[in-house]
């Protein structure tokens, strides 16, 4: 089977951002950071001297991989990836590499990634990991920090090979099957990036290896922070996401997207053929925040009951600048018509339908609605109201 196959069925995932970021969580020496968490260190251009002590103050002990992995499931999510080593260098996982990490460096000495792989695999949820691969604030030979070290005198391909790819290797190696590998900020030649991914393929093969990695070798697309395409891509693709306007946590970030921005969000990127890889931020006692959680439980609920127009899906049919009312998605013999601005006058006329139809109904309820077809033309009688507050999705069967 292609290894991607899992993947472009999935189209849901769970990104967490999660380091030492989240201690002063967007404050330093009482004064608020602009940007987004986890960029703190370079923001504020802290000294690595000062960075450092934050790992003292890291003892996450309400950290539970089970519950947190059971968010994901209940948000309708079907792989999660988490921030191994962001640009600050520190590292989440156990790493005989460097003791700047959490097993070593702090009070909690447990490792987040090895509980998070093993409750992933018992829920069968994929896991995954970012690793930046690229900056590193704390490596005096990784890009970025300017501060503490003189750029002229880093070596980079000696960072990868004697820093990078051992990381790597442990992180294939210990924590059982990865599904994803998600670099960020592209690896800077071809030659390298070549090198980086044929070393982790040759580990895992299986693994799926995010666009980030650049040189056009990722196996997949991604996208820019935040950014859906406006029109129907080619391809597999992602759309990385925050659910506020932060990706490690910020304590004064109160700036939620709604629910229904995120379900509208979701349908938008499965509809032009791409992946919605969904960011929750932790606190730093380990805590997913409680304007996160219900959000992901509302989105997991709305799937729960149309998750058949989101799941393994392709991207619309129909064009998109004819859908005023909302998407459209399709699996097999089936079209699926999202409707989110619903027509007062109980009709909808959809227009250039591939195929001649057999039956139309809601989702949700099974009931038959009355249709005309005239060539690749249709006239569907709709019910007066919304069947769902959101996103009441219609169901053409040919």
């Amino acid at each position: 089977m292609d290894k991607m196959q899992w993947w472009r069925e999935a189209k849901f995932g769970m990104f967490i951002h999660w380091g030492l970021y989240a201690i002063p969580a967007g404050v330093w020496d009482d004064k608020t950071i602009p940007g987004i968490g986890e960029w703190i260190m370079f923001t504020a251009r802290i000294p690595i001297k000062e960075y450092e002590k934050l790992a003292e103050q890291f003892n996450p002990v309400r950290f539970n991989a089970e519950e947190w992995v059971s968010i994901a499931k209940q948000a309708g999510m079907r792989y999660l990836v988490i921030t191994a080593k962001h640009h600050d260098g520190f590292c989440m996982f156990d790493t005989k590499y460097t003791d700047y990490n959490i097993v070593k460096a702090t009070p909690f000495k447990r490792d987040p990634l090895k509980e998070l792989s093993q409750a992933c695999q018992k829920e069968g949820i994929r896991f995954g990991f970012y690793y930046s691969q690229m900056l590193d604030w704390h490596h005096p030979d990784g890009m970025g920090n300017f501060w503490d070290f003189d750029p002229a005198k880093k070596n980079f391909s000696k960072y990868l090979r004697e820093y990078v790819m051992p990381q790597l290797e442990e992180l294939l190696t210990n924590y059982g099957p990865i599904g994803v590998v998600w670099f960020d900020i592209d690896t800077p030649t071809p030659e390298l990036a070549r090198e980086l991914r044929e070393f982790v393929l040759s580990i895992q093969p299986e693994t799926i290896i995010s666009g980030r990695i650049g040189q056009n070798l990722g196996d997949y697309q991604e996208r820019g922070d935040n950014e859906i395409p406006p029109t129907v891509i080619p391809g597999d693709w992602e759309t990385p996401a925050t659910i506020n306007d932060t990706w490690g946590y910020k304590s004064y970030d109160h700036n939620w997207k709604s629910t229904g921005q995120l379900i509208y969000n979701l349908v938008d990127i499965v509809s032009k053929g791409g992946n919605y890889l969904l960011n929750v931020g932790p606190t730093a006692e380990g805590i997913i925040p409680e304007p996160s959680v219900v959000r992901l439980k509302e989105m997991g609920e709305w799937l729960w009951l149309n998750g058949e127009s989101i799941y393994g899906c392709e991207r619309s049919p129909l064009p998109l600048e004819k859908l005023w009312w909302g998407k459209c998605t399709m699996k097999e013999n089936k079209i699926y018509l999202h409707i989110f601005a619903w027509p007062w006058y109980g009709k909808l006329e959809v227009a250039d339908l591939p195929f001649a139809i057999k039956k139309a109904y809601p989702l949700l309820t099974k009931e038959s609605l009355s249709f005309k077809q005239e060539g690749n033309n249709l006239t569907l009688i709709l019910p007066t109201k919304p069947i769902d507050p959101i996103d009441t999705v219609i169901v053409l069967e040919k």
